[in-house]
C-alpha cells in the first residue's frame, strides 16, 4: 500500500469527483454557455472539494450522456484545456476518468501531470452502450508508448450501467486482474453512479488480492465507516453534491461533514 500513502499522504484516502458539465460534442452540451461556463463550474467544484478537505480529486466527463466507448477529439481537448487552466488551483493529487475510454484518460493524464486514472480496462460486458469489449493489452502498450508508466491505473471491475459476460466470481476476476493485467488498484462499484456496492463484495475482493481495493460508488456519510473498515479508500461524488444529486454543484458543507467522519475513523484506527 506504500504508493497510496506516497501519493495521498494518508491511509484510506478519499478522492472527490469533479464532474464536468456536458462537453462540446455531447448531446447535452449548452452552446449558449460555452466553455467559459464549464471552466467556472469545474473551478467552483474543485475549490469546494479542496476547502472541504478531500485527499485527492478526479476529473470526469460524467455528464456526457449517453456514454460512448470511445472519446472524440473534442472531449480530450476540452478536458485538457480546463485542467490546464486550473493547474495553479489544484492543491491535491488528481486523476482522470473519461467515460469509457482508457486511451483518452491516459493521454490526458500524461498531458496534465495526473497521478492516476480510473477506467474499465478488462472484460467483456453487455451494457447500456451496447456490446463492450475492452483491450487491456493495447492499453498498456499505449501507456508505455507515451511514457506514462508512472500514472497509476485504477481498475473498475464491476462497471456501472453494465453486466460482465463472465461466469467467474468477483473474487476470481480480481485475482486474475491483479496477476495478469498489471492493475495498481481494484475498484468495486454499485450498479450505477451514486449506488453503493455491497460491503461483502469489497471483502471478497480484498481477500483475493494484495493490491489496494477502493469503493467506487455510493459512499456517503452514513456508510463510510462500514466501507472504510474494509476498503483501502473511496471515490466519492454524488453524496457530496447539493441535495445529493449527481449533476448538482459540490456542497462544501457536505464535504466538510463527510471528511470529519473520515478523520475520526482514521484517528481511532
Amino acid at each position: 500500500m506504500s504508493w497510496v500513502k506516497e501519493i495521498f499522504n494518508t491511509e484510506k484516502p478519499i478522492i472527490g469527483m469533479v464532474h464536468f458539465p456536458p462537453l462540446p460534442g455531447s448531446p447535452l452540451y449548452d452552446d449558449s454557455k460555452g466553455m467559459d461556463y464549464i471552466l467556472d463550474r469545474v473551478k467552483s467544484d474543485l475549490k469546494a472539494l479542496q476547502d472541504g478537505g478531500v485527499d485527492g480529486v478526479m476529473f470526469c466527463n460524467e455528464n456526457d450522456r449517453p456514454y460512448t466507448l470511445k472519446a472524440d477529439f473534442s472531449t480530450v481537448a476540452a478536458m485538457s484545456r480546463v485542467i490546464g487552466e486550473l493547474m495553479d488551483k489544484i492543491k491535491v493529487p488528481f486523476g482522470i476518468d473519461v467515460l469509457w475510454d482508457p486511451m483518452a484518460a491516459i493521454a490526458i493524464a500524461k498531458a496534465t501531470g495526473a497521478r492516476f486514472i480510473r477506467e474499465v480496462i478488462s472484460g467483456v460486458y453487455a451494457s447500456d452502450m451496447g456490446f463492450w469489449n475492452t483491450d487491456v493489452g493495447n492499453f498498456y502498450r499505449y501507456r508505455k508508448l507515451i511514457d506514462a508508466s508512472d500514472v497509476r491505473v485504477f481498475f473498475n471491475i464491476s462497471a456501472e450501467f453494465a453486466s460482465r459476460l463472465d461466469r467467474r466470481s468477483l473474487k476470481g476476476i480480481a485475482k486474475s486482474i491483479a496477476f495478469s493485467s498489471l492493475a495498481d488498484a481494484v475498484l468495486v462499484s454499485g450498479p450505477m453512479t451514486g449506488e453503493a456496492p455491497d460491503v461483502s463484495h469489497i471483502e471478497e475482493v480484498k481477500s483475493a488480492v494484495e493490491i489496494p481495493v477502493f469503493a467506487n460508488t455510493g459512499v456517503k456519510r452514513e456508510n463510510v465507516e462500514a466501507v472504510l473498515k474494509v476498503a483501502d479508500g473511496a471515490i466519492v461524488g454524488t453524496s457530496l453534491k447539493k441535495d445529493g444529486i449527481t449533476w448538482n454543484p459540490v456542497d462544501v458543507e457536505k464535504v466538510r461533514s463527510f471528511m470529519k467522519v473520515v478523520r475520526k475513523l482514521r484517528s481511532s484506527s
